[in-house]
């Protein structure tokens, strides 16, 4: 019983064969002459009801480097430009992509100093060694181990918990 349910299953395997490959050789014949490319409909494009007045001063917007600001170095060559007092200050100002972003001070229990502005997306994480600018708007880590020159010379983050553990 077996043997003839394989030869039952091989028979119907190799006629299949036959035909895919006689269909496949018709195909190659016929198919030598190179084919007409078919025309590809496209999409049209949607068109504005309003359309836009140019406006060349919006358009371009660069907000100046406030004036104190200190510049962070950070990876693959980025930087931003911090002014405030991380020691003390609630509200701190960052220039990044010729935009400047007040952000206010966030309560945190590990110590690390983190200002964030929910409206913009912008989150700026301080721990002694480096500092990390985040977008909520795509979650993404725009810059990393961000320093500054002093920073690179081996000194801790200008951060209020490196504030406090000094004057103990």
């Amino acid at each position: 019983m077996k043997k003839l349910m394989i030869a039952a299953v091989i028979g119907a395997l190799s006629t299949t064969m036959l035909t895919v490959a006689t269909d496949a050789a018709a195909e190659t014949a016929t198919t030598a002459k190179p084919a007409a490319k078919k025309a590809v409909a496209k999409r049209p494009q949607p068109r504005r009801l309003i359309k836009r007045k140019e406006n060349p001063a919006k358009e371009a917007k660069v907000d100046p480097i406030p004036k104190g600001a200190e510049k962070w170095s950070c990876n693959e060559g980025l930087s931003f430009d911090l002014k405030g007092d991380m020691k003390r200050d609630q509200i701190v100002t960052v220039h990044w992509a010729n935009k400047n972003y007040n952000l206010p001070r966030e309560a945190t229990t590990t110590g690390a100093d983190r200002f964030h502005d929910a409206a913009t997306g912008m989150d700026l994480v301080v721990i002694p060694t480096k500092a990390m600018l985040f977008s909520d708007k795509d979650s993404s880590r725009l810059a990393d181990e961000c320093k500054t020159a002093a920073m690179t010379q081996g000194a801790p983050a200008p951060t209020q918990s490196n504030a406090i553990n000094k004057t103990n």
